[in-house]
């Protein structure tokens, strides 16, 4: 039988973009890449690559034309951070109607976490979501993800406006 889990869940957003507490890598090798166009598969494989260790489940039932769909929208942004020519992880972006910019999803690949690079790509996803000219930028987490997303979170400055706590039965 499948363990059932108490989660808490923590909304977070920043202001202004003078919140932000930035966080650069020095490593030459690292760099965050728009992507224009996402396929199917790509998305998968990012998806999976990332929030496999994480419990994120909801977008597997996706079926690829619903995939395909979403990111046709000039509201959704997604950029994958690249370390040489291998994949780190990514951060999606959703412009929404009441003003905001939501940081959908937001991680890295096990081979990436403990090097630092979470700063940075959190500094790059909260300037990006800036420059689309949101009112606020926010973002939740819980104590499913990694024990580095919360403190990291806070550190760039964002700051926690809700708490919600519910049960989940882990697959």
């Amino acid at each position: 039988m499948s363990p059932v889990v108490e989660v808490v869940r923590t909304y977070l957003e920043l202001r202004s973009p003078e919140q932000l507490r930035a966080a650069r890598t020095t490593d030459p090798h690292v760099r965050f890449v728009r992507r224009e166009s996402v396929g199917v598969e790509q998305y998968r494989r990012l998806y999976r690559a990332v929030g496999d260790q994480w419990h994120w489940h909801d977008r597997n039932a996706w079926p690829d034309e619903r995939i395909t769909s979403y990111f046709a929208s000039p509201n959704v942004y997604l950029w994958e951070c690249l370390v040489g020519n291998e994949s780190a992880g990514y951060f999606e972006l959703a412009r929404s109607e009441d003003g905001s910019v939501e940081v959908v999803y937001f991680g890295l690949a096990a081979p990436f976490i403990g090097r630092g690079l979470g700063k940075a790509m959190l500094t790059r996803a909260a300037e990006e979501a800036w420059a689309l000219g949101p009112s606020r930028v926010w973002l939740h987490t819980c104590t499913l993800d990694s024990p580095h997303a919360l403190p990291n979170y806070r550190a760039r400055g964002f700051e926690v406006v809700k708490q919600e706590t519910y049960v989940m039965q882990l697959p």
